[in-house]
């Protein structure tokens, strides 16, 4: 019996071992890079840059541009419009620039304008789209009725945390912290840091005082 135990244990070490194996030669073989196929269907492919295996959805490339040195995790959505192959017009409506860090399991969904600048990196399961379900007619399910679309911005050196969410019309100053959880809508000024749902402005920085806790009537970023 003993033999037989020992036996069934290294089957399962080896088994352990080969899957892993494989799975990180997967992960190698199926990430994308500028000189891969998929990255050269993108708009813009940056050297340096990478995104992990296995992406989630991932459709009209062709309306994307990723800068240089930027790192996409695993599981992480990407799209352009609705459906795949929808004509998008002439200029790319998700621009990802340089140096930046998306989370795993984060979603960007672009419909008409997403710009994420240098140096952004997100957290986990972070949710970005310039989309909003319009609910105008009482009498029509919300699903159905046609959408808005509003450019959203988020500046360079920004951080945001684990399950942000950014909402179509948000315009995200530079190096501004966003607290995990966060729902950001409006326009965000620069070197600040932003919690809650709506997301508000609980520090900022003043040249010459450095960081202190803002007036009340500026806290409301929207």
């Amino acid at each position: 019996m003993a033999i037989k135990d020992a036996a069934v244990r290294g089957s399962r070490i080896l088994a352990w071992r080969l899957v892993h194996r494989l799975w990180r030669a997967a992960e190698r073989a199926g990430a994308i890079t500028a000189d891969t196929p998929a990255g050269r269907s993108f708009a813009a492919f940056g050297p340096g840059s990478v995104i992990g295996f296995p992406a989630a959805a991932l459709y009209n490339q062709r309306w994307m541009e990723i800068g240089a040195g930027t790192l996409i995790a695993p599981q992480v959505s990407l799209s352009a419009g609705m459906l795949p192959g929808q004509d998008l017009g002439d200029a790319p409506v998700l621009r990802i620039g340089d140096r930046c860090v998306i989370g795993r399991g984060s979603h960007i969904v672009a419909h008409y304008s997403i710009v994420i600048g240098d140096d952004v990196f997100t957290g986990p399961y972070v949710y970005i789209t310039d989309q909003n379900h319009g609910y105008a007619d009482p009498d029509v399910p919300i699903g159905r009725q046609w959408p808005s679309n509003v450019a959203v911005s988020i500046g360079a050196g920004s951080w945001l945390g684990a399950g942000v969410v950014v909402l179509p019309g948000a315009a995200i100053g530079r190096n501004v912290v966003v607290a995990a959880g966060s729902v950001v809508r409006g326009q965000v000024p620069d070197h600040c840091v932003i919690a809650g749902v709506p997301a508000k402005v609980v520090r900022e920085y003043v040249t010459g005082n450095g960081w202190s806790r803002p007036l009340p009537a500026s806290k409301d970023p929207g």
